[in-house]
């Protein structure tokens, strides 16, 4: 616990507005992400495809969309960032993944990659100074 209290104060005290705004674009894109594959299902019912015959393949789709959704907004919003972010992980990690397993798309990895590089270190930054989680914890 002290570790986590130390890395909380760090990150208040090093907070900058470039990186909340980093925070809120990257909830933003899973938002959005999120809506795209509920609008349009055969995009991701065609991203799983290298993997569908595998134990929990409707599991997967109908996971992918509301984590997306629900922890973007979370995570725009800097509410409970560092479990929405956790949330995200599997999921990157498994994007990554499908570009190996799968047929490679060069723009879909690098997308991906980036995303989840930017969920890693919001996993151990926090949500910052301008969030909600920052604004609770002053209201106590």
């Amino acid at each position: 616990m002290p570790t986590i209290k130390s890395l909380n104060k760090w990150a208040n005290a090093h907070s900058y507005y470039p990186l909340d705004l980093l925070r809120i674009a990257l909830g933003v894109f899973l938002f959005i992400k999120g809506i795209n594959f509920i609008s349009n299902s055969q995009i991701l019912v065609d991203l799983i495809k290298p993997v569908q015959n595998l134990a929990g393949g409707m599991i997967v789709i109908h996971y992918v969309a509301p984590a997306h959704l629900i922890g973007g907004i979370l995570i725009a919003f800097g509410l409970l960032t560092r479990w929405s972010v956790a949330a995200q992980l599997p999921l990157l990690i498994g994007a990554v993944l499908i570009n190996f397993i799968g047929e490679m798309n060069v723009a879909n990895l690098i997308i991906a990659s980036i995303i989840l590089v930017l969920c890693i270190f919001f996993l151990f930054y926090g949500s910052g100074k301008h969030s909600v989680d920052y604004y609770l914890k002053m209201q106590q």
